[in-house]
């Protein structure tokens, strides 16, 4: 009998010790469990942040140029030459431009006042075919505020796309490209973004 209760002691005795061998490997899979989860949080944290410090912001459409001055000149004031052409920044009439489309030149000087209104500038060389010069009015026509038109003789480029700071130059009405300058600096560009326009109207000889 004796023998018999030493057994069942030495069995339950195991037992308990194989008990507690399994209830250890369960706290330890789940404390190594948590503290997995607990890297893999911190891994993704430390990437997402590391991402957002990295990695830069697409770059705006057309060539930036720093604006030379914001002054105000008389019409009858000369001033250094401007550093793009055509310009997009620098000296400027007091008065802007009323935006819409136009058919002639208008002086320089006016219009870099409607670009740092946020206003967009397309100009065209006279050399532009007039199926392209409407198809940009009919994009022009389409946006209305803050957007203005006109021929300019001096430009180097057949089309140019002018912000306050920013310059696209095309050679044919590339529709995509216009409407993505456009979105990209229209009443964002300009240091006095946000006032009011005037306006829009068509100023194009009746033929």
């Amino acid at each position: 009998m004796d023998e018999e209760l030493k057994n069942e002691y030495f069995e339950k005795k195991e037992k308990k010790e194989q008990d507690l061998k399994r209830q250890n490997i369960r706290k330890t899979g789940s404390r190594l469990l948590k503290y997995l989860i607990i890297l893999v949080i911190m891994a993704s944290a430390g990437y997402w942040l590391y991402s957002g410090i990295t990695q830069q912001p697409p770059p705006k459409p057309g060539q930036f140029f720093e604006a030379q001055s914001r002054d105000h000149i008389a019409s009858d004031i000369s001033h250094p030459e401007y550093n793009s052409n055509p310009p997009t920044g620098g000296w400027h009439y007091n008065q802007p431009a009323q935006t819409g489309i136009y058919d002639i030149e208008l002086p320089d000087e006016k219009l870099v006042h409607n670009l740092e209104h946020g206003h967009i500038w397309i100009s065209y060389h006279p050399d532009l075919p007039k199926g392209e010069i409407e198809k940009l009015a009919d994009i022009t026509s389409n946006y209305g505020l803050r957007i203005i038109m006109t021929m300019r003789a001096k430009n180097d480029s057949l089309i140019a796309m002018a912000a306050w700071q920013h310059l696209l130059k095309l050679d044919t009405v590339d529709e995509k490209a216009i409407r993505e300058f456009v979105a990209a600096h229209r009443n964002i560009a300009g240091p006095e973004r946000n006032i009011p326009d005037s306006g829009f109207g068509d100023f194009r000889a009746k033929k």
